[in-house]
């Protein structure tokens, strides 16, 4: 990735910061990390120092594994089995149950996001993921220019990149903002006479930029508020 485009992703350890929310979350499935320990022990195989590589692991296993049957043998000598089966079988225990636990955190991460999802937070997840969209585009187009297409090359670079930085703050702010709302709702709505002047605040600002294409992300900020008041009013006449 060029320079230019370093750090104007917004990450996802970036996004749940923001939203204080575990969103985006992915369920970790314990056997990617380990074929990605392989994939990486492949290549430094395949590197000048092979040799060195193999030796070391081949040793680290076997010493693992006399420590693994010493213990057996020491403290469970009533088990009968051959200590490498029962390696295999503790280790499949082992991986299923941290799986297991896995999930069940991944589920209940879930339920605080599906809890806490209000249609504006759905409105802007939606837009960072179309704006990450864009930079990966980018990033790509950039790597078929570099390998021999300069017919691809970006016109207007720089004020493409600086749309985006102006995008991806208004995104933040409006994250920010959607974020305070949600967590303050209970307060806002018992004191809604506090917010009116805020509110007309950022409707003046929603005219003023309206005209400009960062605008429109601002736009979210004011919707937000918008949707607060409404549901504000609709609690009201719930009484």
């Amino acid at each position: 990735m060029r320079d230019d485009l370093q750090g104007l992703e917004i990450s996802q350890h970036e996004l749940q910061k923001l939203t204080n929310l575990p969103v985006n979350d992915q369920l970790l499935i314990i056997t990617k990390p380990l074929k990605e320990l392989v994939k990486t022990y492949i290549q430094k195989i395949q590197s000048s120092e092979g040799a060195t590589v193999i030796f070391i692991g081949f040793a680290t296993f076997v010493f693992a594994y006399l420590l693994f049957d010493i213990f057996i043998k020491v403290f469970v000598a009533w088990i009968t089995i051959p200590s490498w089966i029962l390696l295999i079988i503790l280790g499949l225990w082992i991986g299923g149950f941290t799986q297991s636990i896995l999930y069940l955190i991944w589920k209940s991460q879930n339920k605080i996001v599906k809890f806490n999802m209000t249609n504006s937070l759905q409105i802007l997840l939606n837009d960072v993921e179309r704006y990450n969209t864009v930079i990966r585009a980018i990033d790509i187009n950039d790597q078929i220019e570099e390998a021999g297409n300069p017919e691809v090359l970006i016109k207007e670079r720089e004020s493409v990149i600086e749309a985006l930085k102006l995008t991806k703050s208004d995104l933040v702010r409006a994250l920010k903002t959607e974020k305070i709302l949600r967590e303050n709702k209970s307060f806002i709505l018992s004191n809604t006479e506090l917010f009116v002047n805020n509110l007309a605040t950022l409707t003046a600002m929603q005219v003023n930029e309206q005209a400009t294409e960062h605008g429109r992300l601002l736009n979210e900020a004011l919707q937000i508020a918008l949707d607060v008041q409404h549901e504000m009013k609709r609690l009201q006449t719930q009484r």
